[in-house]
């Protein structure tokens, strides 16, 4: 087993139709103003940027979210990661009943020196930092969409 390999899936019900939902998520450089483990977005041209995260764990992550896919047909908003973790981010946002349902899957590898030394022992720590953040994002969207 790679330590340093994880795969994550969260799903998030929103009471919103799926094109408002995706309006959102596509616009990466608004996440600070809802999300607030996302730090900050910097735009480097119209399909990259860099992206400074930090959770509950004291530590930032940094990476280049390069855009590989953008198909608002199907809801779908992929990125190609690097940097402190190298991998990929999918969002896939569908109808739910009423709403939607906003899919976000992610399978990275870690490549920041300190998180690496602690792979073993952190693993369990780094995935419910990664759960902690997500519901966080949930919570914070909701709460954007309700004002928008």
């Amino acid at each position: 087993m790679d330590w340093n390999h994880y795969r994550f899936r969260s799903l998030w019900t929103l009471p919103v139709p799926p094109a408002t939902v995706y309006g959102v998520l596509e616009r990466p450089e608004d996440y600070p103003r809802w999300w607030r483990q996302v730090r900050e977005v910097t735009r480097l041209d119209d399909t990259t940027g860099v992206i400074r995260i930090r959770s509950v764990l004291p530590y930032d992550i940094t990476l280049t979210a390069r855009e590989v896919r953008r198909d608002p047909a199907a809801g779908v908003l992929e990125t190609a990661l690097s940097g402190d973790i190298e991998g990929w981010a999918r969002w896939t946002v569908t109808p739910r009943g009423a709403g939607s349902l906003a899919r976000y899957d992610q399978v990275v590898s870690v490549h920041k020196p300190l998180l690496r030394r602690l792979a073993v022992p952190g693993r369990p720590l780094f995935r419910a930092n990664h759960a902690l953040m997500m519901r966080s994002g949930r919570r914070g969207l909701l709460g954007h969409l309700r004002a928008v």
